[in-house]
């Protein structure tokens, strides 16, 4: 639920900054302030293998880095709202992967469930029922927004599945540093290339407020808590946890942003709650 309070100042911050900039700046802040970590858990990384490696770069690479600039972006195309409610397709694609990874069977009911959640999303995503993929002679930016932030979803919910594989061999505390260190670099050599980092010398005090803000609450704080929870439970079950965060954005939007949702983008929530939590339950059947 931290995850979704920075709705707010991420909108406010991408009025004036680059998406990219944003979640470097976001990372940075929050990578200093984890980096005793990082210290204290030096000897954990001495075993991993090449396997546990590479799920750890693509945990901080797309997971983090990757993930959160698509999520930002996406919000200069379309309500804040849908963009978050867009996440609850995590736990759907966090458990097809469990299943290609790990070799799962899923029954007959998985896919009635499946099919039904993706509807739920349609409706959310094309409350015309009718994806318009031009506005007159210019491009619908409302689908960029849409695959922006399923492209979110994707990255977000891969790094659950694998974020619990690591975890079988590295404390949380370990996960959580080295993420932010991989992301980081990554996100620095970007900013780097594309000469972002001038945009140091443009932020103003409030820009820095905000960054240092969505850095603590969403950023280092929101994912040690996460990591520390995702130790202790299945990952297909942590997906499924990880709906407190669409659920109350919903809210913060509306207080906040005054972002509302149609007739139909509702109808499509409700669908979207109701399959989710199907597939929760065959999930945890085993059927």
């Amino acid at each position: 639920m931290l995850w979704a309070s920075d709705a707010p100042f991420r909108v406010y911050l991408t009025e004036n900054l680059s998406s990219n900039f944003i979640v470097f700046v976001e990372h940075l802040i929050s990578f200093v302030i984890l980096l005793p970590l990082l210290f204290v858990s030096f000897k954990e990384f001495k075993g991993l293998n090449w396997k546990y490696w590479l799920a750890i770069l693509f945990i901080g690479v797309g997971g983090s880095a990757l993930a959160l600039v698509a999520f930002t972006q996406s919000f200069s195309y379309m309500n804040p709202s849908v963009v978050i409610l867009l996440q609850k397709l995590q736990p759907l694609i966090a458990i097809a992967l469990a299943v290609a990874l790990l070799k799962e069977t899923l029954g007959k009911r998985f896919w009635l469930w499946t099919i039904i959640a993706l509807g739920g999303a349609y409706l959310i995503s094309f409350p015309d029922f009718v994806p318009r993929l031009f506005e007159g002679e210019v491009f619908n930016p409302h689908i960029i927004g849409v695959s922006l932030a399923l492209l979110a979803a994707v990255l977000w919910a891969a790094s659950t599945v694998l974020g619990r594989y690591v975890l079988d061999k590295i404390s949380f505390k370990a996960m959580t540093s080295v993420r932010f260190l991989v992301a980081t670099l990554f996100l620095l050599i970007w900013n780097a290339s594309s000469g972002a980092l001038s945009t140091f010398s443009q932020l103003a005090g409030k820009d820095w407020l905000f960054l240092a803000i969505i850095s603590v609450t969403s950023g280092a704080v929101a994912m040690f808590i996460y990591y520390k929870g995702l130790s202790h439970s299945k990952a297909s079950i942590a997906t499924i946890a990880e709906l407190g965060f669409p659920v109350a954005a919903v809210a913060v939007n509306y207080i906040f942003l005054d972002a509302s949702l149609s007739l139909v983008q509702g109808i499509g929530i409700a669908v979207l709650l109701y399959a989710i939590f199907q597939l929760g339950k065959v999930n945890a059947q085993g059927v």
